[in-house]
Order: C-alpha cells, then sequence, then structure tokens
C-alpha cells in the first residue's frame, strides 16, 4: 500500500498504546481478532478498530482463513518511523559526546 492510499499515517496509528501492543504480539506471530482481544481489556470491537486503523496504515494484513480473519504484521512502513527518528538521534549523540566530554575533564582538575 502507498502512502497516497493511506488514511491514517504510521505515526498517527502507533500513538494509541494498545496499537503498539498489536503490533507486538503480531510480531510474535499471527493471531486471529478472537486471540488478539484475550490480551487486553477492551471489547473485541474495540480490539476490531484498533486493528482497522493499523490496517488502514499498511502496518497489518487481515486473511480471511475459514470462519476467522487471521492478522499479519507487515512492518515495512515503520521504515518511515525509522528515518525519522535517525534523523534525531544525532542530536542525542552530540550531546552524550559533549556530557561525556565534560564528566572526563571535570575529573581531571
Amino acid at each position: 500500500m502507498t502512502s497516497e492510499l493511506q488514511k491514517v499515517d504510521v505515526f498517527q496509528a502507533i500513538a494509541d498504546p494498545t496499537r503498539r501492543e498489536v503490533l507486538h504480539l503480531l510480531s510474535e506471530k499471527n493471531r486471529s481478532i478472537a486471540e488478539l482481544s484475550s490480551h487486553f481489556e477492551v471489547s473485541r470491537t474495540a480490539v476490531v478498530k484498533h486493528l482497522n486503523v493499523l490496517t488502514e496504515a499498511g502496518l497489518v494484513r487481515g486473511e480471511k482463513n475459514g470462519r476467522e480473519k487471521i492478522y499479519h504484521l507487515q512492518p515495512e512502513p515503520l521504515k518511515e518511523l525509522q528515518d525519522w527518528l535517525a534523523y534525531y538521534e544525532k542530536f542525542w549523540y552530540n550531546k552524550l559526546t559533549k556530557l561525556k566530554y565534560v564528566v572526563e575533564n571535570d575529573g581531571l582538575k
């Protein structure tokens, strides 16, 4: 699914802790709606709504398997998030390098 077709961007999709936990569960193995719902205190309907957001963001895909729908993780859209975080990582690296310099040089005085 291309970003032009997505209704929900990756950042919106992962903003919710329940959706992040759904992604974590799907990273372990493919799961049905019933299996996913058993991990949460919210209703099955609420879990389905979360799955719909994740599907619209391209992060999961559901496939009919008999009477069940099995969901699969599609991690490729997370690359956008990784790229965004990598850009800001350099700022943390610079701050940590400066802190290390201050600590090491202050200890020599």
